[in-house]
């Protein structure tokens, strides 16, 4: 028997909240939460660069059981490259995961395929957890092209990479047509993509495809949660607006709770 995927609900702040903020933000979300809440679901929170240290050092010194990590991560290891952040530097920090090609960077930022790849191993070569983020726009999924769209995306960020740092890897399928757009992906779409990227590393390990963590990312809230996570390839959420009010997220930690009220 392969052992169950532990749940991982992610918040990205984006670009907000400054470092007091932040500080009442995790304080909330740890006060909240009980040890039967974070046995069951990891919980990552991810502040902007300027909210880190201040988060790890509330976490670290009040010794919370919530992860942190970046927004992005520098392909380069140091350099004339203003306004960048190095790996070292993400690592120095604490941080245990990193995103890596989120829709935004790739829209807003021109990341094309080959940076998310470097920003893969970069976050791995300085022992973090990269979360590839991969979803398509709304045109691809009108024209029924979104699985193979997104599959390209994934088999870009691979390349080459050892089924033991495929293994360390965290997806994150975030449909580009359902965030703040007002269109809706359901549990169903969510799972169709799902499905097809464990089906795609099943392909290079096996042990990998079982093993690796999925996560869905598309304007989810606690109203939603439930149906979602009851997907079988899905194994957390990557939260975004919802994450910055400690109440919804908190009810998206606690989706298990939701999913027996639904049964009643």
């Amino acid at each position: 028997m392969t052992e169950p995927r532990r749940p991982l609900m992610a918040g990205n702040w984006k670009m907000n909240v400054n470092h007091f903020e932040a500080i009442a933000l995790v304080q909330k979300l740890a006060f909240a939460l009980s040890d039967k809440d974070l046995e069951a679901v990891d919980v990552l929170v991810l502040p902007p660069f300027t909210d880190l240290r201040s988060v790890q050092t509330l976490i670290d010194g009040d010794r919370y059981r919530i992860a942190y990590g970046a927004q992005d991560i520098s392909v380069h290891e140091s350099g004339a490259y203003t306004g960048e952040i190095s790996g070292s530097m993400l690592a120095k920090l604490g941080c245990s995961y990193v995103l890596a090609g989120h829709s935004e960077r790739r829209e807003h930022h021109a990341e094309v395929d080959e940076i998310v790849a470097a920003k893969v191993r970069s976050a791995q070569r300085h022992s973090m957890i990269p979360i590839l983020c991969v979803g398509e726009r709304l045109e691809i999924r009108r024209e029924a092209r979104h699985v193979e769209y997104v599959l390209g995306q994934v088999e870009a960020a691979l390349g080459d990479l050892s089924t033991e740092a495929l293994s360390a890897i965290v997806f994150a399928y975030e449909p580009v047509w359902a965030i703040g757009t007002g269109e809706v992906a359901t549990p169903e779409d969510a799972q169709e993509v799902c499905g097809a990227i464990r089906g795609l590393v099943s392909q290079r390990s096996e042990s990998a495809g079982e093993s690796v963590r999925i996560l869905y990312g598309g304007s989810v809230k606690m109203s939603s949660v439930a149906g979602i996570m009851a997907q079988p390839d899905i194994d957390g959420c990557l939260v975004g607006g919802a994450s910055l009010d400690p109440d919804e997220f908190i009810g998206i930690v606690r989706y298990r709770l939701l999913a027996q009220a639904d049964q009643v």
